[in-house]
């Protein structure tokens, strides 16, 4: 008898419908379309790359510590910024200087790019109603999506390295963005805004003059959770060829050395700290002088 029920509660094979052959055939002939096109987003990543790597790496090493610390104690407190130094140092002491400043490039690249992409879409959402519904549901499944699967069609477009690992990082990390500054456009006063066309001003005088700085402290709550979700990345775009602190806990989980990893993780964990409050107290300093306005 049971046998016989869960004969039946079996799905039916032949109600079977699957979408995974249509989507490699679409991929197929992207690829075969424009992959002159991919070519040359992946030469412009490279270059963008190795320029910003170029710059952070020609800095010393004491110089961040110092920087770091002023920008503490001018966010918060000089004891907070020798914690923050105190973090900062304790990565170089790991040995993890030069992949930390790899993972720092990544990070800043992807960011760089949200925000090319992200403050426009924010804007145009918060603009269109058409645009709201579009949008609002893409946005639900880019972060519903599992972050594994952003990693597909990263390699198929781009091959393994950095380039793949900017562009997974960035389709991750963008859609905090595009929502905080929709909503920080949204939530824009009214009186404000009826202030301000009262006195004749063009949608861009708008927009330039009263809705982005009425909004700018959203816009920065956006921007610091981007980054955290770029940081987010940091491990699993080392499973396609990204160097950085992320790999060296790729390593030590496949060598089983749990020290190593551990010590990787404690970095990643202090760079996403140092990150998040130094961008946290630069919102938290805009949503002030708001205020003081």
């Amino acid at each position: 008898m049971f046998e016989w029920l869960k004969e039946k509660a079996v799905f039916p094979d032949n109600l079977n419908f699957e979408i995974a052959d249509a989507i490699d055939y679409i991929v197929d002939l992207i690829l075969k379309y424009f992959s002159g096109f991919f070519d040359i987003i992946r030469d412009i990543i490279l270059d963008v790359f190795e320029f910003f790597q170029l710059i952070f790496e020609i800095i010393p090493w004491w110089l961040y510590i110092i920087l770091l610390l002023y920008a503490g104690y001018k966010l918060y407190s000089i004891g907070f910024g020798i914690l923050l130094a105190a973090m900062l140092f304790s990565i170089g002491a790991f040995g993890l200087w030069e992949q930390m400043i790899y993972t720092l490039v990544i990070v800043f690249i992807s960011v760089l790019i949200s925000l090319i992409i992200g403050i426009p879409l924010g804007i145009f959402m918060a603009k269109s109603s058409i645009m709201e519904s579009i949008m609002k549901p893409i946005l639900d499944g880019m972060q519903t999506m599992p972050s594994f699967v952003y990693l597909i069609p990263a390699v198929m477009l781009f091959g393994l390295g950095k380039v793949p690992a900017v562009f997974a990082t960035t389709i991750y990390a963008v859609p905090p963005l595009i929502r905080l500054t929709y909503l920080g456009i949204q939530n824009v006063d009214t009186e404000v805004i009826e202030a301000g066309r009262s006195f004749g001003s063009t949608a861009w005088q708008m927009l330039y003059k009263i809705e982005l700085p009425q909004s700018l402290s959203t816009i920065m709550t956006g921007v610091n959770q981007t980054t955290m979700m770029a940081m987010a990345m940091v491990v699993i775009s080392s499973m396609i060829g990204a160097d950085g602190i992320g790999k060296e806990v790729l390593l030590a989980i496949r060598r089983l050395e749990i020290g190593t990893g551990f010590q990787a993780g404690f970095a990643i964990v202090f760079l996403a700290i140092i990150l998040d409050r130094v961008l946290q107290g630069t919102a938290n300093k805009f949503e002030n002088t708001e205020g003081m306005e």
